[in-house]
């Protein structure tokens, strides 16, 4: 287990932040660092899967991962600079988890995206207002830990389509229990079983 993985499932904040700045300073790769927080994280969800941590050590994790991501993301770039496109991402109505959604973020962040995170709990007129505010987004990513929250899925892609945007945007979802079955539940376009996943899928939808 390496030491920025422990010191995440351990909620070592400080630490964490220390650890990641003297390993980019080493030159460690930050895609490897970040890899190793993506690790840290599932470990914590494991860890509250087992009765181990409650939902204020996920919240605390959460936090964590953001100002790791923060200071990392500097060192992500591309060539060139330009992004490859715009992403809006939120968590659906009904669902206040945040950590998946935030993981999916820094990725899409790190992959050279930009990234209109409207937050947790989103009712589907938020969405929909932020699609029409960046008109130039071309995939939306719905996040959901709920088995729950299936149907807020689906009003939002219909509300999506009923503002007349479902033409020229793309529907990702994700979450633990989503699957195939959703994406054909609800009419959005495909599903990814993880963060990094969901950038290779926005890759591919934004050249379509």
């Amino acid at each position: 287990m390496s030491i920025i993985l422990q010191l995440i499932a351990d909620l070592e904040d400080e630490k964490v932040l220390v650890e990641v700045e003297k390993q980019l300073n080493d030159g460690k790769s930050p895609t490897e660092i970040f890899a190793e927080c993506q690790d840290g994280m599932n470990e914590v969800g494991k860890r509250f899967q087992e009765g181990e941590y409650y939902v204020s050590d996920l919240m605390m994790a959460g936090n964590i991962f953001k100002e790791v991501n923060e200071v990392i993301k500097p060192y992500f770039s591309s060539e060139d600079g330009e992004t490859l496109g715009t992403v809006v991402l939120g968590t659906v109505d009904g669902d206040i988890h945040d950590i998946g959604k935030d993981l999916v973020y820094a990725m899409l962040s790190a992959g050279n995206f930009e990234v209109i995170d409207v937050g947790v709990d989103a009712k589907p007129e938020i969405f929909v207002q932020a699609l029409k505010e960046n008109p130039n987004a071309k995939v939306l990513a719905l996040s959901c830990l709920l088995t729950t929250c299936y149907d807020a899925i689906k009003e939002t892609v219909e509300a999506v389509t009923e503002a007349g945007l479902r033409e020229n945007v793309k529907i990702i979802i994700g979450g633990g229990p989503v699957d195939q079955s959703v994406v054909d539940y609800s009419g959005a376009d495909k599903f990814g079983k993880d963060a990094q996943e969901a950038v290779t899928i926005a890759k591919e939808l934004m050249e379509l």
